[in-house]
């Protein structure tokens, strides 16, 4: 049994990072190539993976682009072959490709509602059923899905990203019962705002909404990337082998009152 520090090695095990060249997508990737995983970056835009995967080369260890949708789920069985053939495994799943769109429940499109839907549980459904079977194969596997502290509440003009993350953390819930009898795990971090690509420019627009995070948030500000890293790895890591089925916010104290 692993003691100390080395619970949370990733030596010799591979993680596929889905969203692999946005901020939070880059970052996880590049913490978990520091603890010892090969990465393979999956997602449409081929120049942001290939900035990610030269931070994973840089941390000491391979990085993999794989170009695809998550919303094909085709393209998402085809993706984790072609992680197998070049790593030989998959043993960690980072689902982390999402989109937003903040807006009113009346001004939103039909079809925008579904495309985040489409994206942020679908594409998390795809990604998961995709290395599900040579996780079973293998009796072994940690799945962590990107969740949000909207996972578990509402907010005016997020609806569709609140019915997303709700539905992504509940699917991660599911799965733990599924696959906990294969070694498994599946769990969802509730992550509050974390300032990344996705988000800067809305932080910077509206001010008021995000000061009443900071507000609500007992850490008094909002998230940044290196905050999540942490609780990545160890839900990614052996440490995390008798967690699943779980939401764990990281938050600042967000969702404690």
């Amino acid at each position: 049994m692993s003691t100390g520090i080395a619970r949370f090695a990733l030596d010799g095990q591979v993680a596929i990072v889905t969203g692999g060249g946005g901020g939070l997508g880059s970052a996880g990737a590049t913490a978990l190539a520091e603890a010892g995983a090969d990465v393979a970056l999956v997602a449409r835009n081929r120049i942001k993976l290939e900035d990610a995967a030269r931070a994973v080369e840089a941390a000491g260890r391979r990085a993999l682009i794989v170009e695809a949708d998550v919303a094909d789920a085709e393209a998402m069985v085809a993706a984790v072959e072609a992680v197998e053939h070049a790593f030989g495994r998959v043993d960690i799943l980072f689902n982390n490709a999402g989109i937003t769109d903040p807006q009113t429940v009346l001004d939103i499109a039909p079809e925008q509602f579904l495309r985040i839907l489409e994206v942020n549980v679908a594409g998390a459904f795809h990604a998961i059923r995709a290395v599900a079977r040579p996780m079973i194969a293998r009796g072994y596997g940690r799945i962590v899905n990107m969740g949000s502290i909207l996972s578990g509440r509402g907010m005016a003009n997020r609806a569709a990203y609140c019915a997303s993350k709700a539905g992504l953390a509940n699917l991660g819930a599911a799965c733990a019962f599924e696959f906990g009898a294969h070694g498994i795990t599946v769990n969802t971090l509730g992550a509050t705002v974390i300032v990344t690509d996705l988000n800067r420019e809305l932080v910077r627009t509206q001010p008021a909404l995000y000061a009443k995070v900071v507000e609500r948030t007992p850490l008094g500000r909002l998230g940044e990337i290196e905050d999540l890293m942490g609780a990545l790895l160890f839900l990614a890591s052996p440490a995390a082998r008798f967690v699943t089925g779980q939401t764990l916010f990281v938050d600042g104290g967000y969702t404690a009152g």
